[in-house]
């Protein structure tokens, strides 16, 4: 089922009656467990909009609490050398490079996204990493996409 109407039917839920817009308050947003098809669709939402009106004018959607950041959805976006060009949750970090990033399990997670990318344009990878909700190493799923026409990652993970 969408986020978009996951959080509408909790919105009538919550009031009692009937609403006439969906609620897409991030608070509202974080009361529902996104999917992996959440997942999927705003990364490719992402990508696209990267590829319209370019990275620096998408990273002020992706860093501003909305569709693309809500709970504990974010976009990510690197470049083919594995340096982040947007991470939401520590906007310092952007110019850094994650090539050698691992899991706990010793998965270098941005090459196995990078090789997915460059391989298949787009597609799942899954590891684990620490939920910052819970304070546990947790699985997680995160769907890859390729801006098209440009050396970019755009990406979208959710805890299982």
């Amino acid at each position: 089922m969408r986020l978009w109407f996951r959080l509408l039917v909790a919105g009538v839920i919550a009031a009692g009656t009937a609403v006439s817009t969906p609620m897409t308050t991030p608070a509202a947003a974080q009361s529902v467990k996104p999917t992996q098809e959440d997942a999927k669709s705003i990364t490719l939402k992402a990508a696209e909009l990267i590829a319209a009106q370019g990275l620096d004018e998408a990273a002020k959607a992706f860093n501003a609490d909305g569709p693309f950041k809500h709970g504990e959805i974010y976009v990510n976006v690197v470049d083919f050398a594995g340096v982040w060009k947007v991470y939401p949750p520590r906007p310092a970090g952007v110019g850094q490079s994650v090539i050698n990033v691992k899991d706990p399990d010793g998965r270098f997670i941005v090459q196995d996204v990078l090789a997915v990318a460059k391989d298949k344009g787009e597609g799942w990878v899954e590891y684990r990493w620490l939920n910052p909700a819970s304070n546990r190493i947790e699985p997680k799923i995160t769907y890859v996409k390729r801006v098209p026409g440009q050396d970019l990652v755009a990406y979208v993970g959710i805890y299982k």
